[in-house]
Formats: C-alpha cells, structure tokens, sequence
C-alpha cells in the first residue's frame, strides 16, 4: 500500500528546525514509525525495541550515542529511559537544530522522560490515528470550526464518503487502509500486542484477562459519562483499581475523557468527564460489532457516530500542532429543556455534546446520526448565554445530512464529512 502522507508533517518539519530534538507520540499503530522514516530519510534510524540495541542503549548509553551520533532517530526511546540524560548534554553542546528525533508507542513513559531531562530544547508532536481528510488525501487543514467561513472554505474539497459506517467500522489505523488486511486479525494481534508490552511495564496487572474485560467494558460506554463505580461492579474490581486502569488507558492513547464545562456560573453543571474510545474501529471490536451493517443499526450506533465525530474533531487540531485539551469540553445540566418527541413535550436535562472555544468565543455542536435535524436539537445552546466573561458563537449541528445549511440564526447544519 502507498504510503498515506500526514495533515502533521509540516508541523513536524517545522519542529525539527526550530528544536534541538523533536518527540512524535502517539498510540501503537499509528504510524510514527513510517511518518518519520519519510520525513528524514537522511537521519540515522535506530529501533531501541530490537532486544540487542535496547540492552546496548541500557547497558552503555555514553558508548551508544557515540556509535549512534545525530542527526537520528531513535524509535521507542522510552525503553532506554538512561539515554535522556546523554541526549541533554548533546542538545547543551551545540546550537545546531533537528538533531535528535524521538518516538515511542507508551506516551505516559516518553512524556515524563522528556519533561524531566529536555524541558525547553524539544518540540512535541502528537500522531493520532488516520483522519478522514488523511484518508480521502483531502489537502484541506484548518481545524474543525461550526461558522460559516470554515463551512465555506471546506465546501471546495469535502467529499462525502461511499459508506460511512465502513469508515466507523474499519477505523483510522494506517495498516487496515489496505483492504487485503484483515480487520479481525489486525485488532485481535494490536489488543494482544497492547496487553502484553504497554499495559505489563505500566502496571502490575498479573491476570491480563482482567484488563480485557475492564476494555469491554469501558469500550461499551464509549460517549457515556465515566462512571467508575459501575465498571468496577461490571469486571469484579474495586474503583481504586478502575480509575488507575483507566488512566493508563488514557496515557497510552486508547481513549479520550473530554471534560465537561463548569464555571461557576453554571452552577447545576455535571462535573464527570465523558469517554470516548480514540479509534472507532477498536471500540468495535472489542464489543463485538462484527460488521458495519450490524454496527450502523445496533444499540449503540448513536454512541459509535458521537465517538467518531469527536474523534474526528480532535484530529483536526492535533494534526495542525493545536492542544486541544484546553479548547473542547462538554456540557450537562440540570437544567430542564423542553422538547418534542413523538408529538409529545418533555423535559430533559441540557446536554451540549462539545463546546469549543476560541478567542473567548463558545461554540456550541450537537451531534446527531439522522439526516434530518431541526433547530429544536440546538435547545440547550442557550445556557451559555449566562456566561458572561464569554461570548456564544455560531452553533452546529453535526449529521448526516446531504448539505450545510442554516437551521436558525447562528445555527447550521453541517454534515459529518465536513469536519
């Protein structure tokens, strides 16, 4: 298959100018390996998880980087943790750029390496799975934003996809772009791969059949509210043992906890993160959706699209270098909102699904799998109005519509491959 080139790439070069040593991060599979090979063929690539170069690099750092001096690339460093210190005395020595690029698959590990020898002397690149721009080689690049000049701007490249749920279904990870993989092989070997080398040297797990279940069962809740009382009753552990479980989980890249937005004027807001799995492909295999056609019109369809146009969303940012931890966030109140359903009036608490915020500026999604949506969807928007250090923007909702258009005033509709 032909090499898939990255929304990141130019942000990666860029770095690796500026900085003295650059770190892609990311989970196991993603592509850092491949992305960083193309990128700087004329850096030495040495792979620190052949067993023989990782016990040199352990064994004898000094005399390692004196066999393997820069300009490299030194794949899965965070299995030599000693050579931090080598690679800082390098980077002290000289003014030159671009002299150390940096990758591993355990993020937790490769980060708090990296804060705590090369503080100041690195730049930080964050490789998620393959967006649908990636996928469609779509060249456009501004992260996701509900107006009308983005909406714009997208129209001239978007492209509406063959088969959505395909899309969910087979997930971003670059090897099962090629359809002669396959798609049960593949998850059963990166679950197994993931258990045994990420999950064994984060903690002390000793029954890996303990962490697969704990996957299930958080995978069955991807775009619920984190509840860790009730997984813990679901798998047989205590929640102490859950929250740790979960935060490996995060750190190594397997799912996302978007945070929900709480000043304190808002004060009925529900203060518990929401999760969602990183790759829609993953979180179906592990609960067991075996096929699109049974995922699309399964109980949880709903939770499957939310989590890919979160996914999506946050792919849009990572992949122009943006922290988008700081700008997303949720919202669910206590506030009764009064809507129709089935011809009838009810109440239900407010729930914006993603709140993005930028210059001070609130903008509101809803995300919904139908194709036809109203403006009813947009009810909860109004509590951000009280909030009044800021400003609501333009609102969406995000679907399966054919088209944009205007809803209301200050809300449209935008369909999901727009993002």
């Amino acid at each position: 298959m032909d090499y898939i080139h990255r929304a990141v790439e130019d942000i990666a070069i860029r770095a690796d100018k500026t900085f003295k040593s650059i770190v892609v991060t990311g989970a196991r599979q993603t592509g850092k390996t491949e992305m960083i090979k193309h990128l700087f063929p004329g850096k030495k690539y040495v792979p620190i998880d052949d067993p023989f170069v990782e016990e040199q690099a352990n064994d004898n750092p000094d005399m390692f980087m004196m066999v393997n001096p820069p300009p490299v690339i030194y794949d899965e460093v965070q299995r030599a943790p000693g050579l931090f210190r080598y690679i800082k005395i390098a980077c002290d020595k000289t003014k030159e750029k671009g002299l150390f690029c940096l990758s591993g698959s355990q993020p937790l590990e490769l980060m708090e390496q990296t804060s705590e020898s090369l503080s100041g002397r690195v730049g930080i690149i964050e490789l998620l799975p393959l967006s649908q721009r990636e996928i469609n080689r779509d060249p456009f690049y501004l992260p996701f934003l509900p107006t009308l000049e983005y909406v714009r701007q997208r129209n001239q490249t978007a492209k509406s996809p063959e088969n959505l749920w395909e899309r969910i279904h087979r997930g971003g990870y670059p090897e099962l772009q090629d359809p002669e993989v396959d798609w049960n092989m593949f998850f059963s070997s990166y679950v197994k791969t993931y258990l045994e080398r990420d999950v064994r040297r984060l903690t002390a797990v000793h029954d890996m059949s303990d962490f697969r279940r704990f996957m299930v069962a958080v995978a069955a809740r991807t775009g619920q509210m984190l509840n860790y009382s009730n997984i813990a009753d679901e798998i047989g552990k205590d929640q102490a043992t859950v929250k740790a479980w979960m935060s490996i989980l995060e750190t190594s890249g397997i799912v996302y906890l978007l945070e929900p937005y709480a000043p304190s004027v808002l004060n009925r807001a529900i203060k518990t993160p929401k999760v969602y799995f990183r790759d829609t492909g993953l979180a179906a295999y592990l609960t067991r959706w075996l096929t699109p056609e049974t995922l699309a019109n399964g109980a949880m369809s709903g939770a499957f699209f939310e989590t890919f146009v979160i996914s999506e969303i946050l792919k849009s940012y990572a992949n122009r270098g943006i922290d988008y931890r700081y700008l997303v966030s949720y919202y669910r109140g206590r506030d009764k909102k009064k809507t129709k359903k089935s011809g009838e009036t009810v109440e239900t608490e407010s729930e914006i699904d993603l709140i993005i915020e930028e210059n001070g500026i609130l903008y509101p999604i809803e995300i919904k799998q139908s194709s036809k949506v109203t403006a009813d969807e947009s009810a909860a928007f109004t509590v951000l109005d009280r909030v009044n250090e800021k400003k609501r923007g333009t609102g969406s909702v995000i679907c399966t519509c054919p088209q944009p258009g205007m809803l209301r005033e200050n809300i449209l509709q935008i369909p999901v491959w727009f993002i």
